[in-house]
């Protein structure tokens, strides 16, 4: 696929991928950028552009997780938790949302990837006004019976949205955990931790239906790769709200144009 893009192409793509690694660990959503970036640009079906763009998430995910790990979040016992039941979720979430995805036409994930990015949109945009106007620390997820019932239902909604969609993880899992209470360096690096799992139960699956497109996933991730570090810089730098305006802005931005694409 990639010989038979133009040079603008790939460098818009090439983009896509930056940025998204960028918003993965700078706020979180950010790996459906690939995504739309691929479903937009090229004329690949629903299948192979999800596959291509949850394979370049396997790569980011591992890197994201070793840098909240050496910013500590990963060392806390709650964080870990979670990130464990968000990941065992996910080993059955995934393959589900892949299997959905064979069966969408182009229009029809057209339309829910506009849904989806709508509505994470709208998670981002919510918590962002919950936080401002909650002025103590955010209850944390662990230690309840409760807690682990909310991160299981979390994990698998979000695998299977992730299966279908091509996602890592953090899209979705980041403003859910959030806005149940996780704070948000603690949401981050558990949504990294599940992003592997997602990535790689994911690649496997699509790989078997032979919707991978293995040079294109290069093209974009490895950009991909390096925003990844960059985001994780950003979130302990630049304050937050900035950010996810911008995120927001862009994401609602582009829900109609996916809504009438395909």
């Amino acid at each position: 696929m990639p010989g038979s893009l133009d040079t603008l192409t790939l460098v818009l793509l090439a983009l896509f991928g930056l940025l998204g690694g960028i918003g993965i660990t700078a706020v979180g959503p950010g790996g459906v950028l690939p995504t739309i970036g691929m479903f937009l640009l090229t004329g690949l079906s629903p299948s192979t552009v999800a596959g291509t763009a949850i394979t370049t998430h396997v790569a980011t995910g591992v890197l994201g997780t070793a840098a909240y790990a050496r910013s500590g979040q990963l060392s806390d016992g709650p964080t870990r938790r979670t990130a464990l039941l968000l990941a065992a979720a996910a080993v059955v979430g995934t393959p589900l949302g892949v299997l959905l995805n064979t069966l969408v036409t182009g229009r029809e994930f057209g339309l829910l990837l506009a849904c989806a990015v709508t509505v994470t949109g709208a998670l981002v945009w919510i918590r962002d006004r919950r936080q401002h106007r909650a002025h103590t620390s955010p209850v944390s997820l662990s230690g309840e019976h409760t807690s682990t019932v909310v991160a299981v239902i979390v994990g698998l909604t979000v695998s299977v949205c992730a299966g279908l969609f091509g996602l890592g993880g953090p899209m979705l899992s980041v403003p859910l955990l959030i806005l149940c209470g996780l704070p948000v360096l603690s949401a981050l690096a558990a949504a990294q931790a599940q992003s592997v799992v997602i990535a790689a139960v994911g690649t496997i699956g699509f790989a078997l239906h032979g919707s991978v497109d293995w040079t294109l996933a290069v093209v974009v991730g490895l950009p991909e790769l390096a925003g990844v570090l960059i985001g994780w810089r950003i979130a302990h730098a630049v304050p937050e709200r900035r950010l996810k305006f911008i995120l927001v802005g862009a994401l609602l931005a582009l829900a109609p144009y996916l809504a009438l694409h395909g």
